[in-house]
This record gives C-alpha cells, sequence and structure tokens, in this order.
C-alpha cells in the first residue's frame, strides 16, 4: 500500500522514483509511475514517487492551475500504479531549493534512489531552471540512473493535463477518460445537502469540490458511483444548484438509480460518462423535478445503448 513518507523518514532501502506533478495521473503519468513500479519489482528496490500537494501548485508554466484530483485521490491512483512510498510535500517547502540540493536532499537523501524516471519535459529546481540533462549529471555524481520515458500520444498529441481540463469544462468526460485511461471521477466523503430530495422521492449523495479544484462544466452528466455498498448507475448534476438556492458551492449532487440507503459520511467515487444537458434554473422545484425525472429516463436510456458497445468505445479510446 502506498505510504505518505516525510523529509525526516528516510527510506529503509533504495528505490526506484517516479518525479512529476502527476494531476490526474493521466495515460502518461501512469507510464512513468509503472516505469518505477517494474523497475523497483524486477531489482528488489521500493518503488516511490515524488509529487508536490495538488492544493499547494497555484500557478504551473505562467498559468493559473486548477488542479484535477485531490491528494487523496492522486494517491489511489499512484498505488494503483504500484507505488509504494510517495512524498507529497506543499510546493512552498522546497520551492527555494537549487537543482543540486533537490537531488541531494530529496532523492539521495530521502528516496536513496537508484533508479529514477521521469518525462522529457520534467524541470525541477528553483524557478523550474533544472531539466533531465541536469538531473543525469546530478545522478551521475550521487548514484542514481535517470531514465527519460517516451510521452504517450493520443492522435499525434502528447497527452496532457491542460487538455484533460479542457475537455472537461467542455462538458466532454468520454474525451478526458480517453486520456485519463479510466473515467475522470469525482471523489470524497457524502456531506449532507439542503434534503430536498427526499421530500420528492429523490435521494441524492452531494460530494463537494474542494477549493482550487476544477469544476468540470456544470450540467447533468450520465454517471456510475462506487459507494461501500456496491456500483450503482446514476445521474449527476455538476454545479450550484441555481433552483433552490444562490448561494451554493460546486458539488457533485449525485441520484443512484435503482438504490435506496443512507451513505452520508462514507467515501464514494462518482465516475463522470456522459455530458447530458447543461445547468437551468427552473421557475420553481416542481418544473425541477419533473426534469429530473426526465434525465433518469435519458440517462438509462444512454446507459442501455452503451451496452452494446465495447469498453473502449464507452471510454473514448478508438
Amino acid at each position: 500500500m502506498a505510504k505518505l513518507i516525510t523529509i525526516e523518514q528516510p527510506l529503509e532501502r533504495e528505490s526506484a522514483v517516479a518525479l512529476g506533478f502527476f494531476d490526474g495521473v493521466h495515460l502518461g503519468h501512469r507510464a512513468v509511475l509503472r516505469a518505477a513500479a517494474d523497475c523497483a519489482a524486477e531489482k528488489g528496490l521500493l518503488s516511490g514517487a515524488f509529487t508536490f500537494a495538488a492544493d499547494s501548485v497555484p500557478v504551473k508554466q505562467g498559468r493559473t492551475l486548477s488542479y484535477l484530483y485531490t491528494d487523496r485521490q492522486k494517491m489511489q491512483e499512484l498505488e494503483a500504479c504500484g507505488i509504494e512510498r510517495v512524498y507529497c510535500p506543499p510546493f512552498s517547502q522546497l520551492c527555494a531549493l537549487d537543482g543540486a540540493a533537490f537531488c541531494r536532499e530529496v532523492l539521495a537523501g530521502l528516496f536513496h534512489a537508484r533508479e529514477v524516471f521521469c518525462g522529457g519535459d520534467f524541470h525541477f529546481g528553483a524557478k523550474a531552471a533544472w531539466d533531465v540533462e541536469s538531473l543525469r549529471q546530478f545522478g551521475a555524481e550521487m548514484g542514481f540512473a535517470v531514465h527519460q520515458v517516451a510521452p504517450v500520444l493520443a492522435d499525434g498529441e502528447k497527452i496532457s493535463s491542460s487538455t484533460i481540463r479542457q475537455a472537461l469544462l467542455n462538458g466532454k468526460p468520454e474525451q478526458a477518460a480517453a486520456l485519463l485511461g479510466a473515467p475522470y471521477a469525482v471523489l470524497g466523503n457524502v456531506v449532507h445537502g439542503a434534503a430536498l430530495g427526499r421530500t420528492h422521492a429523490v435521494p441524492t449523495i452531494n460530494i463537494p469540490f474542494a477549493a482550487g479544484q476544477l469544476v468540470p462544466r456544470y450540467g447533468v452528466y450520465v454517471s456510475r458511483t462506487h459507494t461501500p455498498q456496491g456500483c450503482f448507475d446514476s445521474v449527476t448534476d455538476i454545479g450550484v444548484k441555481p433552483t433552490v438556492s444562490e448561494a451554493q458551492l460546486p458539488a457533485a449532487e449525485t441520484f443512484l438509480l435503482d438504490f435506496s440507503g443512507d451513505l452520508y459520511e462514507q467515501s464514494c467515487r462518482v465516475e463522470l460518462l456522459h455530458f447530458l444537458r447543461g445547468e437551468r434554473k427552473f421557475p420553481n422545484v416542481e418544473q425541477l423535478y419533473r426534469q429530473i425525472a426526465q434525465d433518469q429516463k435519458d440517462s438509462r436510456e444512454w446507459l442501455k445503448q452503451s451496452e452494446t458497445e465495447t469498453p473502449a468505445g464507452r471510454a473514448g479510446l478508438q
């Protein structure tokens, strides 16, 4: 199981380490992570990953960054790629280190790195002034080898988190899934909402987005929800519920098809599969719930039709 480590807790033995921000852990990231994990398994090393806390990097490559996945979700994805140890400090903790200090303190000192893996565009150190060639030079001095992993392409273009963000902002979860290698998901503990759904026999679960996290296009999606009680087809409204409140923060409000039970405070993961319609403000709650009934019907029809497609087709992979 992946374990978070700190700079004061050096690894007990040598490791193979993957380097990157890994926002969303898309197919390109997975290639780097799995290369490190496979190398570790082959050579009897620990598998590790260095990344930054998701909410600590407000700007990346000169652009404001809304991160895809919280640290909790990122940890689950890193573990699924075979990573055993993760160092995930806030950006401010290391941003002043020069390249040599980063390699000495983090790679050699903390990870006892023997093999290091990264993408070709990896930069590190203060103001990202050091690149892969610099990393190789430091590795030669400090005893670790550096492996540059080839980018993963989709339609001839390098897969990037920024492309995934744009797909989600455009309401195209199938495109995002094709680049992520799995449906985009919202993960969190269910919180109490306005509870209006219960009075209309449409009980829902609410998972808020974290501060700074990217919020997909507001609207209604066909979804799949993983709960402690099983996996259920569902309908998810992403947005601020303008019909019932003027001061809601963005959240994923999900109705689970063919489910009854209480999921408050339990961890659930909601996967967005298909965009149905944009968010609207209805004249009254009654019209809203008539539309919700139609959304459920439309979702069932889409899910039934998708059963005839291949799994790759449903994920947007052709």
